[in-house]
């Protein structure tokens, strides 16, 4: 099992792209509640529904005051393609260094038909306003995120 950050730890500062190419970091996003949410693949079946129930569901996020971020190793033409063909309002940030995977322990050796290789963890982290991990969802339920979500957030 890999071994995910933990509630109560610092979050790991990050600076990364979006899909329009603007830097995000998540020190510029003190003082409000954060959602990162790591998924493996833009346009694949599974992303696509929960990138699709968060859309969904989107203003129950943001009338809390949450600002929720995807990230996956995409690079930003994919992620403005995956945006663009299911209208989704938020900003999906383009890792292809693989910072932010590695520095939240999301980038684990997966096994698909007996074959190993290394891919993103489907995995949410929600931070709160200072800046400290307060829950982390490892069993993500892609057409009922948004609601594991709002169920964690006070």
């Amino acid at each position: 099992m890999p071994e995910y950050l933990t509630p109560g730890s610092q979050a790991p500062d990050f600076s990364a792209k979006d899909q329009d190419g603007q830097t995000q970091s998540l020190s510029a996003l003190k003082g409000s509640k954060v959602v990162l949410y790591f998924y493996p693949k833009d346009d694949t079946p599974g992303c696509t529904k929960q990138a699709c129930n968060i859309r969904d569901n989107y203003s129950a996020l943001t009338e809390k005051g949450i600002k929720l971020f995807g990230v996956s190793v995409d690079d930003e033409k994919s992620h403005q393609k995956f945006i663009h063909k299911f209208s989704l309002p938020f900003p999906l940030l383009a890792d292809t260094e693989h910072d932010i995977v590695n520095a939240y322990k999301v980038w684990v050796e997966k096994n698909m038909y007996g074959k190993k290789y290394m891919g993103t963890a489907r995995v949410t982290y929600l931070i709160d306003e200072k800046g400290i991990i307060s829950h982390v969802i490892e069993k993500v339920d892609v057409e009922n995120h948004t609601e594991q979500i709002l169920k964690l957030i006070s």
